[in-house]
C-alpha cells in the first residue's frame, strides 16, 4: 500500500455480481451500506448505477460536515468502480473479487490528494484516522446487506 492510500478489505458470503450489484447502486444499495455515523445525507445528479452516475453527499468528520460531489467510472464493470472529488483530487475505488465458491473479497482503496500546504496536509492527517473505521464499517454494511442478514436503512436523500 502506497503512504498516500488507506486502504480495507473483508470477506463476504455473498456472490461477486450481487456485492458489486450493491455498491454500484446509488439509488439503493450504496445509501444502506454508509455507515450513517459520517454519511449525513446522499442524493443521485444523474444516473444511479454504475458509470455516469454523479452524486452529491454530506460527511461529517471531527465536528465539521462537508459536501462533497463524486463522479463514478467503471475501469472494470462488474469488478471495480471508481469515485473521484474534483474538489478534493482525491479518488476512492471499490474492488470485488472472488474469493472460493460463492463468496467475494471487497476491498475500498483512497487514493489522497497530491496537492500540498497546509490544508492538505491536515486533510491527509484526518484521512489517515479516520477513513480506515469507516471502511470497516462499511464492509460489515455490506457484508451484512449482501449475506442477506441485516438490510439498513439507507441514508436519507438530503
Amino acid at each position: 500500500m502506497a503512504p498516500d492510500e488507506i486502504r480495507a478489505s473483508a470477506l463476504v458470503q455473498a456472490p461477486p455480481p450481487h456485492v458489486y450489484r450493491i455498491i454500484a447502486d446509488y439509488h439503493d444499495g450504496h445509501p444502506r451500506i454508509v455507515p450513517p455515523k459520517y454519511f449525513r445525507w446522499m442524493r443521485v445528479e444523474r444516473g444511479g448505477t454504475g458509470a455516469g452516475t454523479t452524486i452529491v453527499f454530506a460527511m461529517r468528520v471531527l465536528g465539521t460536515t462537508s459536501v462533497l460531489h463524486a463522479t463514478v467510472t467503471e475501469p472494470e464493470p462488474g469488478r471495480v468502480l471508481v469515485e473521484s472529488y474534483p474538489e478534493t483530487g482525491v479518488v476512492t475505488t471499490f474492488a470485488v473479487e472472488p474469493e472460493g465458491e460463492g463468496a467475494s473479497r471487497a476491498t475500498i482503496a483512497t487514493r489522497l490528494s497530491a496537492r500540498t500546504g497546509i490544508a492538505a496536509a491536515l486533510e491527509r492527517w484526518v484521512s489517515r484516522r479516520v477513513l480506515p473505521g469507516m471502511y470497516r464499517d462499511e464492509l460489515q454494511r455490506l457484508a451484512e446487506h449482501a449475506e442477506g442478514r441485516r438490510v439498513h436503512e439507507p441514508v436519507p436523500r438530503e
